[in-house]
């Protein structure tokens, strides 16, 4: 039962991660493989905002705006310019972006891990929860990391700015022609990406208390393969997949088999992908010539 609980909260981390990759690819057909180093940038700023003795409120909000702004400024800087590019030079811009934002973080913090502050460890007890082994940090990231995943379904359905991102994944040219901002809405999209990657910050440390330039690189991937996983691009296939993706890890530690669990996580996605190749939720579409 532990297991399985701290299995659904490391899957909400990356639930939350491979949303921001799927939004960006559903939207700008991009893959974003700087999305996970948005998520170190994110946990630097807790740590650093903590080490001047604040609230972690405040170290929460200001790690929420900063990731905001990043993606934001990632998307007009270095994106935006690529618009009508082929794929491969907007992947390689991807990965350079990735490469930059690490080698800033290890230029400005070092290259050691920083912990973060005694005063984000010490959550307050839940008796109930913690009688039977379940930690405070799992719970919270549990449920809040529910909570952000229903938030943003009924942002995606229930308003015009979401209801426009599924205009132009669907046909970008269509929606041009009903007057929607394309341009706006990618940038919307990787504003809300961006935040989902301060909260997966936010809740990996409270997995492991420190910060470093790479912590992003392995979430990443393994959130990146959730989504595939799941069927890029589709919303509930992020979740799916990461919900996926972390329970098997934790069965995958809990068991004799844990010095494989990395090979096992991405065996996984090659069987799937066997099976159905447009991943769990995914959809076929076909090229009109």
């Amino acid at each position: 039962m532990i297991t399985l609980i701290d299995g659904l909260s490391l899957g909400s981390i990356y639930a939350l991660i491979a949303l921001g990759y799927t939004m960006v690819y559903g939207i700008a057909k991009m893959l974003n493989f700087a999305h996970g180093d948005v998520i170190m940038v994110g946990a630097y700023a807790i740590v650093m905002t903590l080490s001047y003795s604040v609230s972690p409120i405040v170290a929460i909000v200001a790690s929420i705006v900063l990731c905001t702004v990043l993606g934001i400024v990632i998307e007009k800087v270095a994106y935006k310019p690529l618009r009508g590019a082929s794929p491969l030079a907007v992947l390689i811009t991807a990965i350079g972006v990735s490469y930059f934002l690490q080698g800033i973080a290890q230029l400005v913090f070092g290259s050691q891990p920083r912990p973060v502050s005694s005063a984000w460890r010490q959550l307050p007890k839940i008796p109930f929860l913690n009688d039977i082994g379940i930690t405070t940090g799992a719970a919270v990231t549990l449920v809040c990391g529910v909570i952000i995943m229903v938030a943003l379904t009924l942002f995606i359905k229930c308003t015009k700015t979401g209801r426009a991102m599924l205009a132009v994944s669907e046909d970008r040219g269509a929606a041009v022609l009903m007057g929607i901002n394309v341009n706006g809405i990618i940038t919307v999209t990787f504003a809300v990406g961006s935040a989902l990657a301060a909260f997966a910050g936010m809740f990996y440390l409270f997995q492991i208390p420190n910060a470093e330039p790479t912590l992003g690189a392995m979430p990443g991937i393994t959130a990146f393969t959730a989504a595939v996983i799941g069927g890029i691009g589709s919303i509930p296939g992020a979740m799916v997949g990461g919900i996926l993706l972390g329970v098997v890890e934790k069965l995958c530690l809990a068991s004799p088999l844990s010095s494989y669990t990395v090979a096992i996580k991405f065996s996984l996605l090659i069987v799937i992908l066997l099976v159905k190749p447009t991943g769990l939720l995914g959809k076929i579409t076909r090229e009109k010539v």
